[in-house]
């Protein structure tokens, strides 16, 4: 089967459901766990956006002009609080309006540490599942995706906003014990009071449990750039992530627009 990698689709169940997004429809991953797979890059690489042959992507999958100019690899997608949405502005308006002038959730998430973060409401739970988490809870609901960004600044001395990869895939447990809703009504006196409008009164923990056989002490990161066939047995998916063989892992989004033969 020929595809161009796109982001895994997830569900969030009991265990993770994850799927390969293909041209003809999902195809469902998890009954391939335990099981050996291969995956072969042709040497065609596609950008996201424009869908022109490229030779190598910038961000995740954009041709260099594609990453200079369109709207899902705006700048404020790093970094929220330049969002100009809000304002009828950005550098394409029209996107921005549909996925940046929208409810947004400002949350905490637990890996091996917890980090604060924020995504439009209509991506809950899903980019908690992208990031690895094993728990998230919702701070608070903003109209847009600015005042979400200001809210993240102010939270930022007190929490990190990068995920430790390599530690989530080990599934390394977290440093100490925290209890996200005692944290989350410790936070709230830091906001600056036109914010606290926003924090919300939701105390639900969502838990997350991902099919992985068994986590690794040390990992070993594939990339199609070094090796173009990729072969062994699926142990588990956890992130964007498979594991090959319990302790090599492939990124799958970091590929995304690579054209791949899959073998499963």
């Amino acid at each position: 089967m020929k595809t161009i990698i796109q982001k895994m689709g997830t569900e969030h169940a009991q265990t993770i459901q994850y799927f390969l997004k293909t041209e003809n429809g999902n195809i469902g991953l998890n009954d391939a766990i335990g099981k050996e797979i291969h995956l072969q890059f042709t040497g065609q690489i596609f950008c996201r956006e424009c869908q022109k042959k490229i030779n190598k992507t910038f961000g995740e999958g954009f041709c260099f002009n594609c990453f200079s100019t369109a709207g899902a690899a705006s700048p404020c997608i790093i970094r929220p609080e330049l969002c100009q949405a809000h304002l009828g502005l950005g550098r394409d308006p029209e996107f921005e309006q549909r996925n940046h002038n929208q409810p947004h959730l400002v949350y905490l998430a637990l890996t091996q540490q917890i980090k604060v973060g924020i995504t439009r409401k209509t991506q809950m739970p899903t980019r908690w599942i992208d990031q690895g988490a094993n728990a998230a809870i919702i701070l608070a609901e903003t109209p847009n995706r600015y005042l979400a960004g200001l809210i993240e600044v102010a939270l930022k001395d007190h929490f990190t906003d990068k995920t430790n990869w390599q530690q989530m895939l080990r599934n390394v447990p977290p440093t100490e014990d925290s209890d996200l809703s005692t944290e989350k009504w410790e936070l709230e006196e830091l906001l600056p009071q036109d914010l606290t409008q926003y924090w919300t009164d939701d105390d639900e923990i969502w838990h997350f449990n991902y099919p992985v056989l068994q986590y690794p002490e040390k990992i070993q990161a594939l990339s199609f750039d070094k090796t173009p066939e990729i072969s062994g047995i699926l142990t588990g998916i956890r992130g964007q992530y498979l594991y090959f063989d319990q302790t090599k892992v492939l990124n799958l989004r970091k590929h995304t627009g690579y054209e791949t033969i899959w073998q499963l």
